[in-house]
This record gives C-alpha cells, sequence and structure tokens, in this order.
C-alpha cells in the first residue's frame, strides 16, 4: 500500500488549489484521501510572494480572501483614446498568494501533510509512483521517498516543451503609495498601450488599484526575451510619469516571467504522474494567464478522484482557441501585426466582457468570428494559412520518418 492516495509537488498556484480541492474529497470507499503536499523547505527555492489576478462572475470560491475587485475596466489606445466599460458578467479579482497559502494550510485538515522536502526524483510506477527528496536534517543526509498512488508535479517540465513559437510575458509591478489621492478603487485600467513599443510583441502597463492612494502599476513586454531589472525600473518610472502620479513611494515590487508558447504541454507524464498548472497546459497562450485554468484543471482532477477514475489532468482550453492563440501569437512575433494596434483595435469594437468570455474560453462561435473581423484580417490570414501549411509539413514529415506500414500477408 502506498504512503499517500496523492503527491503533490509544488506549493504554487496549482498545487495550492489542487490541496484545497481534495480537501474532504473521499475514495470510491468513503475513505478520506490521504494527501501529501511536498514543496522545498524556505529558502532559495521558495517562491517569492505573488499577486493572482483572474476574472469570473462574483460569488467565487476564493471571494473571501480578494485583496481587491474591480468591475469596471478600461483599456488605454496607443493614441490615449480610452476604451471603457462594464466587464459583466465577470468581476475582476485579485488574490495575494501569501493569503491563499495560509487559507489552504489552515484548512488542511488531519488527512493533509506538508513536506518541507526538495524533490530530486520522481519514479512511475505499475501501482504507484516514488517521490525521493531531500529535506533538512535527519539521518542519511537528510533524504526523503515517499510512495503516492498518484502524482501531481507543478513544476516546470525539464526541458520546456517548444512549439513553433515561443514568446515571454514579462513584468514588473510597484506597489505604490501617493501623498494625494490619485486612483479610483472601482475602475483598474486592464491594459494602457501608450508606452513606448517594441520592434515586435507589444508593451503595456496596467493599474489595479486598492484604495484612493494605493495601486499596483505594472509594465508588461510580450517578446522573446525579458528585461533586466533596471530596464524593468526605467519603464516603470517613465509609466508612473505618464500617469501623472509624480513621486510615489514603492512598498513592494513583484517580478516574473510567463510562458506565451503554442507549444504542447502534455498532463500526462506517466502511468500514475501529471502535470498540473502551468506545466500541464493551464496557462493561456494569448494572455499568460493561469489561475482560471488552474482551478477548471484541479475541479476534474478532484472530481474524478472521487469517482474512482484515473485521474487524468485536461488542458482547460478549447482546440479551437489554442489555434486561434497560435495564429495572434506568430503574427506578434513576425511582425505582421503591430500589438498595441492589434490590441486597441480589438478592444474598441467589442464590449469587455465578451473579449474576456473569448480569453477565458466561455465564447462561442459566432462570436468569436465577429470579433476576428475587427483584427487586422489581412495579417490574420496570411498567418493563418501559414499555420496550417507549417502543420501540414508537419504531418507530412512525421509520416516519411515512420515509413511505410506492415506489407500485408495475401
Amino acid at each position: 500500500m502506498a504512503d499517500y492516495d496523492v503527491a503533490i509537488i509544488g506549493g504554487g498556484a496549482a498545487g495550492l488549489t489542487l490541496t484545497h480541492q481534495l480537501r474532504g474529497v473521499n475514495d470510491r470507499r468513503g475513505r478520506p484521501l490521504r494527501v501529501a503536499l511536498v514543496e522545498p523547505p524556505p529558502g532559495p527555492h521558495t517562491p517569492p510572494p505573488r499577486t493572482w489576478c483572474f476574472w469570473e462572475p462574483d460569488g467565487g470560491p476564493w471571494d473571501h480572501l480578494l485583496a481587491a475587485r474591480w468591475r469596471d475596466l478600461s483599456v488605454v489606445g496607443p493614441d490615449g483614446a480610452v476604451h471603457d466599460s462594464p466587464a459583466a458578467p465577470y468581476v475582476y479579482k485579485m488574490l495575494r498568494s501569501a493569503d491563499v497559502d495560509a487559507h489552504v494550510r489552515a484548512s488542511a485538515g488531519e488527512h493533509v501533510d506538508q513536506l518541507p522536502v526538495l524533490v530530486t526524483e520522481v519514479v512511475d510506477g505499475v501501482e504507484h509512483a516514488v517521490v525521493r527528496g531531500t529535506c533538512p536534517g535527519g539521518p542519511g543526509g537528510g533524504e526523503r521517498e515517499l510512495t503516492a498512488s498518484w502524482v501531481f508535479d507543478s513544476r516546470p517540465p525539464r526541458p520546456a516543451p517548444r512549439g513553433r513559437t515561443h514568446l515571454l510575458q514579462h513584468f514588473r509591478g510597484w506597489f505604490v503609495r501617493t501623498p494625494d489621492d490619485a486612483f479610483d478603487p472601482a475602475s483598474a485600467v486592464l491594459m494602457d498601450l501608450r508606452p513606448p513599443q517594441p520592434a515586435n510583441g507589444v508593451a503595456f502597463g496596467y493599474v489595479l488599484p486598492l484604495s484612493p492612494r494605493e495601486a499596483l502599476v505594472e509594465y508588461t513586454e510580450f517578446g522573446r526575451e525579458a528585461l533586466t531589472t533596471p530596464e524593468y525600473e526605467r519603464a516603470l518610472e517613465d509609466y508612473c510619469g505618464l500617469l501623472g502620479l509624480g513621486d510615489v513611494e514603492v512598498t513592494a515590487a513583484e517580478q516574473g516571467v510567463i510562458p506565451m508558447t503554442d507549444a504542447r504541454f502534455r498532463p500526462r507524464a506517466g502511468r500514475r504522474v501529471f502535470r498540473v498548472g502551468t506545466a500541464g497546459g493551464a496557462t493561456r497562450p494569448s494572455t499568460g494567464y493561469t489561475f482560471s485554468g488552474v482551478r477548471r484543471q484541479t475541479a476534474a482532477v478532484a472530481r474524478a478522484l472521487a469517482q474512482g477514475r484515473a485521474p487524468v489532468p485536461p488542458v482547460p482550453h478549447r482546440r479551437r482557441h489554442l489555434a486561434m492563440d497560435a495564429v495572434m501569437l506568430r503574427a506578434l512575433d513576425t511582425g505582421r501585426v503591430r500589438g498595441a494596434e492589434f490590441f486597441a483595435g480589438l478592444f474598441a469594437a467589442n464590449r469587455l466582457g465578451d473579449v474576456l468570455a473569448f480569453l477565458d474560453g466561455g465564447s462561442r462561435l459566432p462570436r468569436e468570428l465577429a470579433m476576428g473581423l475587427s483584427t487586422p484580417v489581412a495579417a490574420m490570414s496570411l498567418t493563418s494559412l501559414d499555420q496550417a501549411w507549417y502543420a501540414l509539413r508537419g504531418v507530412g514529415a512525421r509520416s516519411l520518418s515512420r515509413g511505410p506500414g506492415p506489407a500485408r500477408r495475401r
């Protein structure tokens, strides 16, 4: 018998959400699942505190932990034109990772073990998988080994999957405080396209107010390479100047990189081993948003375990949306479309709630086709043909590499 029913590797958004989803879940015999949350001990491998933003209708499962929420959103075009509207039926929400972490741990219950182990190896098996790693102290140099019926690994896969297009959403944000009222806490700037633009990709700022005098102000780029911290700092200083904030007090900062790629992330890594979160394809390629995908993915895992089925995490995005995302990323990367004009046109011609529905996978095909007409049609059509030809060439190359099938006996 395995030590645990489920081992979850990593205490980020995916690991914490899955741990929370499994609270109170029983197996088909009615026995509570035995869960291990395995993550590195405090130190260099501990992820820094983050804010997680997402949109959903009001009344979500994390609402009691929200740092802020906004019903009204705006997008500012490169010419300064403001496009604003309610986000209905959605509310844009912010969670602090530290609040989620504390809540999940406090409510985990007696059937969840929180193990400070730096995982070095996961070995798949027929009846169970083995997780090996090191932990502080203990005999044998701190080695630790545990077995689990199912293992869910949220760490980035090595090597990372490579697609035809691989961009990065890279960013740095400041939590700022101003001496006077400068923000409207009821309204957030989702995308401000006035910063200087890179040759390929797009650069933008956004403003998430927490109070009349406090906000998260962030500078973001979609591109092939991240900036240095001093480069982000200069960009943020310039953006705060563009906002007319003058001198601000920076109370905290966050920085990160999120993959934006048409590579295929495969949630199944073995018979008993799966990937979740960004590693399992939960990140939406066109936006870098992950939290909503993680919620859908981990809920499906919890349902499967409760029903006694193999808990294969689904990729929480429709195939047609992934195909559309691949075209958009390719068009940005090749320079066929100018990022600032592309996004400004998209938000100017469509209600923000409709765009958010598409970006979260809740839109219908007729609305998506109508939305596509508000983008640079010629450039996007050319890129679609380019992607289709690339896919056909890939299928042909794979067929040739396999060679002819076995000869039939007569």
